[in-house]
């Protein structure tokens, strides 16, 4: 069984995913954090198909990231998904993107997502089974929120 709160996955930079300059484009790193969000949920049975089944889905409101290293043609990266906030519609993701040979850190991405009704778009409660799934993570990150 995966664990529906953290996801680890490794992959090679892509030859199509570089920029003019020999770097991974700035655009491909929200990409990746939106497909291994993907993967998680499909892995740990929280996907499409249980989404919708509840008449609803996620869909990304808001992403942050921050880039600390570039990463280049023949890199393996790795990437580490966690969710971090579950409440009311709105959950929070923290993916961070590593290189494997050396482990260092190349990029951060914060995302928030918000639970729609598939039948009009709008936001709603999230399903209680996944509030009560990450009651423990989003109460850490409603503490370290009221502590800063």
């Amino acid at each position: 069984m995966v664990d529906p709160l953290v996801f680890t996955v490794r992959w090679p930079v892509r030859g199509y995913e570089l920029d003019s300059r020999g770097h991974v484009n700035n655009v491909v790193y929200l990409s990746w954090a939106e497909e291994v969000a993907t993967a998680h949920a499909e892995a740990a049975g929280y996907g499409r198909d249980w989404s919708a089944s509840r008449g609803g889905g996620w869909v990304i409101r808001h992403t942050d990231i921050t880039y600390h290293q570039p990463a280049v043609y023949g890199d393996e990266v790795e990437l580490t998904v966690k969710v971090e906030l579950v409440k009311g519609a709105r959950g929070v993701r923290r993916t961070s993107i590593r290189r494997v040979a050396d482990g260092l850190l190349l990029a951060e991405v914060l995302t928030e997502w918000v639970w729609v009704r598939l039948s009009d778009g709008r936001p709603t409660a999230a399903p209680r089974e996944l509030v009560e799934l990450a009651a423990a993570v989003t109460e850490a990150t409603l503490a370290k929120r009221r502590a800063r």
